[in-house]
């Protein structure tokens, strides 16, 4: 027990993760990950593929923005979005072959 203890994950830590748990429990923002795991995207093609407002997305790229899930790109006045980094496509995958296995 003392072991555990010892390398137990601190308050700040935990709290992050929740958040980033938090960010992947909701249906909207899932299906705008998944479009970006396809590849890197537009907020009007997410609009178009997820058939919601410019607003609605914005709001949701915001947020997953700030919890460092998606990041943005500019060119031009198109701004771009892609998954922040390699691991956040592998906990999607681990999540989806984790539902899909059972």
């Amino acid at each position: 027990m003392v072991r555990i203890k010892e390398n137990f994950v601190d308050d700040s830590t935990a709290i992050d993760m929740a958040e980033l748990f938090k960010a992947l429990g909701d249906p909207t923002r899932v299906r705008l990950i998944y479009a970006l795991l396809q590849k890197e995207l537009c907020v009007h093609d997410l609009c178009i593929v997820l058939d919601m407002t410019q607003s609605a997305v914005s709001h949701q790229l915001r947020y997953l923005r700030n919890t460092r899930i998606v990041k943005r790109r500019k060119v031009g006045k198109t701004v771009f979005y892609s998954l922040d980094d390699r691991h956040v496509e592998e906990i999607f995958a681990q999540t989806l072959q984790h539902l899909r296995h059972g």
